[in-house]
């Protein structure tokens, strides 16, 4: 009997769905929200922010405008009637700003998880029950916990976000998109450096024009008014009221 493996064209190989080449921008099948940034939406793979994958942004304490990057795509996702959740964000969300951005904040969740962020942000993920989890998960997060989120947002209808440190840069790191965030020159601009995407590298990072409004509240201002929920992880500490 002839073992043998039949020949097989490059053409074939490179026509398939899930084989990407290297020095083309990826396109693929799964959903993504524009960001609301044409220059931005040109360079992610699939013209916006992924669902269904891990993304990690990594910017050092400090705003740089870096969550006002984010709100359109946070709007869209609360218009189409999803739940958000902030997973020990550094600072309490502040309720004028996002609901003047367009979010639903009585779908919007705060998560209290102390040291157990990265067990909380998989259940949330594994719930099914969010269209975006944001987190900022502890320093020393290691790969094993990063892979177990990439898994856990495969596949998934959910824009799943980490906050890291720029330190982090030089760690890999199982997401599949990664992007840095610097202040630029203009007050009015953000530095946007994409790291690692599939498909060919991004030779220069991009200067976005971004509002910076009141982001989040003081410590011991309302996060967020009306009925917005606070959930604590099971196995954190206990629950503590945020609005």
């Amino acid at each position: 009997m002839n073992t043998q493996p039949l020949p097989v064209a490059l053409a074939d190989v490179l026509a398939r769905g899930d084989v990407w080449r290297g020095d083309t921008l990826a396109a693929l099948p799964e959903s993504t929200i524009p960001s609301g940034h044409a220059e931005l939406d040109a360079e992610l793979p699939g013209g916006g922010w992924p669902r269904g994958n891990l993304t990690e942004i990594l910017v050092d304490r400090g705003s740089v405008g870096e969550m006002s990057l984010l709100l359109p795509a946070l709007a869209r996702l609360s218009a189409d009637g999803g739940w958000l959740a902030l997973v020990a964000p550094p600072w309490l969300p502040h309720a004028p700003a996002w609901a003047a951005a367009g979010l639903a904040l009585e779908r919007l969740v705060v998560v209290k998880a102390g040291k157990s962020v990265g067990w909380s942000v998989e259940q949330l993920l594994n719930s099914g029950g969010f269209a975006g989890v944001l987190a900022w998960p502890e320093a020393n997060i290691d790969a094993r916990a990063l892979r177990r989120l990439q898994v856990a947002a495969e596949g998934r209808p959910v824009f799943a976000c980490l906050w890291r440190s720029t330190v982090a840069a030089e760690v890999p790191s199982p997401a599949p998109l990664r992007v840095v965030l610097n202040a630029a020159a203009d007050d009015s601009e953000l530095s946007v450096r994409i790291i690692k995407r599939r498909g060919r590298p991004v030779s220069r990072p991009l200067a976005l024009s971004i509002p910076r409004p009141v982001q989040f509240a003081g410590r011991n201002s309302r996060a967020v008014a009306g009925p917005a929920l606070s959930l604590v992880a099971a196995r954190g500490p206990a629950a503590a009221p945020v609005a």
